[in-house]
């Protein structure tokens, strides 16, 4: 089963998943392919592309499609797992508490990370268990028309969470949620072709 995003928390899984080779295979695996089929398109030799696609596949990023007989021998038609890996943070170390600077980059980032982390987690827990982990997103787009702006809208959106939390909050139940809300400026991603 593909999924959209997996998220590596194994070391081991990560140090094999990002030499350039192994990462070109996995964009081409979008699509079942061969290793035949894929040694190819990538000009490389079917052994070598055999081996890393072995590798990829005990690292989980991988599976199995279809087994084929071709010319004495079996050939296997493999896809990725998921159409994008990130890196869990947690990967590269423990991320400790970030200051209570609602404003600054450090708490957004280290709120983002923690959420990539429990999330992961969860769904690898539900999938064991055979269950749907029930999530919410919600994303939008403003404009500020001055910088004091950004201020008073935080502060408002804080009021009104705070309110619709109490009016929602159970502190008996057992379907706890955990809600983060955070804003940054819009990425400018320039197109290439139109870029003078």
């Amino acid at each position: 089963m593909t999924s959209e995003v997996d998220v590596v928390g194994d070391t081991g899984r990560v140090r094999g998943t990002f030499s350039p080779l192994r990462r070109r295979i996995l964009e081409e695996l979008a699509e079942p392919a061969s290793a035949t089929g894929l040694a190819e398109r990538l000009g490389e030799t079917r052994q070598r592309v055999n081996y890393h696609l072995r590798e990829l596949e005990k690292g989980g990023l991988v599976e199995l499609v279809e087994q084929r007989q071709r010319r004495g021998r079996i050939e296997r038609f493999v896809r990725a797992t998921a159409k994008a890996v990130v890196v869990a943070p947690e990967v590269i170390g423990k991320l400790d508490a970030v200051g209570e600077d609602r404003f600054a980059v450090d708490t957004l980032l280290a709120a983002a990370a923690s959420t990539v982390n429990d999330v992961a987690a969860m769904r690898e827990a539900a999938e064991t268990a055979g269950k749907r982990l029930v999530t919410f997103t919600v994303e939008a787009e403003i404009g500020f028309g001055q910088p004091s702006d950004i201020e008073r809208f935080a502060t408002r959106l804080a009021d009104r969470v705070a309110e619709l939390v109490e009016e929602f909050d159970d502190p008996q139940s057992q379907r706890r949620y955990r809600l983060r809300l955070g804003a940054y400026p819009k990425r400018q991603v320039h197109d290439k072709e139109t870029a003078t």
